[in-house]
């Protein structure tokens, strides 16, 4: 706070609808299939949830010069905005537009105005913008908010009566985010080169070149498959007070399971199709997006009915070793899908085949299971696990960066100053 003092060096912030400060203008038609390889600069509204961060000042596509004379067209210190999602905090998501002319789509707007681009960007990033907008988001499954409320949302500006100090004072807290920002995409750069290190010697230690190995189906080497079911949804004596770890197949994402989203009771046990499953089986999700995702449950759990749990025989095989063999062939079991949805079922996954080293010597067999399960289980904890390596580390930076935002873009507001 000293240093925002020193920063605005005694001038009022005032809060002013951004329909004040500037004019929101819609995009025009065009579809992904006019992007060609190259000609006109073109933004899809859907690649800026996909393709960009908070700023850019090229595009990834390309519309003809013809098609391009007929959309509406960004400028340099536009800011962009995808105003529809499915998802309440992704409507209205912001791209500073640093670029020269670009065409965009519909279902964007542009707001061109005349304060720092990036400033406002950060700005409706932050909780505060967030907790404007909610109210003025409308649709069913899919959501948006029109211009018209959106001009009604307020945004800190420094000193508007002095527009060069305003924009000095907006650049500096843009330079101190972009800082953070610069800090989170190093970590992800180091991130992402550590990935492609473990995927090649994964690849290399699944591989089994010249060596002893045979192949074996899932149910070869399982003792017991699990499926569950889904207690239903309005029945509060399933869910009310419930103490039961319960599984869906959105929560399988190629990880140890320390605990689930929701609980149900044991009524629910009794009464469904739901049924407790023992720690440390191999869960494969066998329905729709998410089919082919695994992951390991370190607890006792139920599950929903989308999901495959096997408990893998020890004499035969290594849980964790079976577990890296899924994942290592997720793109192939996801290949197997069935139907518009690409389901899966526990037949398909049972019959997934799988190298089994040194098999006619279970001693030496586990033993080579174990080296590779340990090698691997460390390359796992560094690219992926939450809890340490690199992701755990980009997630407090991330979490440092959103706490600076906000505090650096939380002036009061005239009723706050009041009371």
């Amino acid at each position: 706070m000293d240093f925002m003092e020193k920063l605005l060096d005694g001038v009022v912030v005032e809060w002013k609808p951004l329909g004040e400060i500037g004019e929101f203008i819609r995009g025009t038609g065009m579809q992904k299939k006019d992007f060609i390889e190259t000609g006109f600069p073109a933004i899809h509204y859907g690649q800026i949830y996909t393709r960009y961060d908070l700023s850019a000042k090229k595009t990834f596509t390309y519309v003809a010069d013809e098609l391009a004379r007929k959309l509406r067209r960004a400028v340099k210190n536009d800011l962009l905005l995808a105003t529809t999602s499915e998802n309440d905090e992704e409507v209205v998501k912001p791209l500073a537009w640093l670029g020269e002319q670009v065409a965009i789509s519909g279902d964007m707007m542009l707001f061109r105005h005349k304060q720092n681009v990036k400033y406002l960007a950060y700005f409706l990033q932050t909780a505060e913008f967030q907790t404007q907008k909610k109210p003025y988001i409308t649709g069913a499954k899919v959501r948006r908010v029109s211009k018209d409320n959106l001009a009604k949302i307020v945004a800190p500006i420094p000193c508007p009566e002095n527009p060069e100090k305003s924009l000095q004072i907006q650049a500096e807290i843009v330079r101190i985010l972009d800082k953070f920002t610069e800090l989170t995409t190093e970590l992800t750069t180091e991130l992402n080169a550590r990935k492609k290190q473990y995927h090649y010697y994964r690849d290399q230690l699944l591989g089994f070149e010249g060596e002893d190995v045979e192949w074996k189906t899932l149910a070869d080497i399982t003792l017991k498959s699990y499926s569950g079911g889904t207690p239903k949804a309005g029945n509060t004596e399933y869910y009310e007070g419930g103490t039961i770890p319960w599984l869906r197949t959105k929560e399988v994402k190629f990880s140890d399971i320390q605990s689930t989203e929701v609980r149900i009771t044991s009524k629910a046990i009794e009464q469904t199709a739901a049924k407790w499953i023992p720690e440390n089986c191999v869960i494969v999700a066998i329905s729709g997006a998410t089919a082919g995702r695994s992951a390991i449950n370190k607890i006792p759990l139920t599950t929903n009915q989308h999901c495959c749990c096997l408990e893998i025989d020890p004499t035969k095989a290594l849980y964790r070793y079976v577990f890296h063999w899924v994942s290592f062939n997720y793109e192939n079991i996801k290949g197997l899908g069935q139907g518009a949805r690409g389901d899966l079922n526990s037949g398909i996954i049972k019959g997934f085949k799988i190298l089994i080293p040194y098999a006619e010597d279970p001693e030496k067999s586990l033993a080579e299971q174990e080296r590779i399960a340990s090698i691997l289980d460390k390359f796992d904890a560094l690219t992926n696990s939450i809890n340490e390596g690199l992701p755990r580390e980009i997630e407090l930076r991330q979490k440092q960066y959103e706490y600076y935002r906000d505090l650096l873009l939380s002036f009061p507001k005239p009723e706050e100053g009041a009371a």
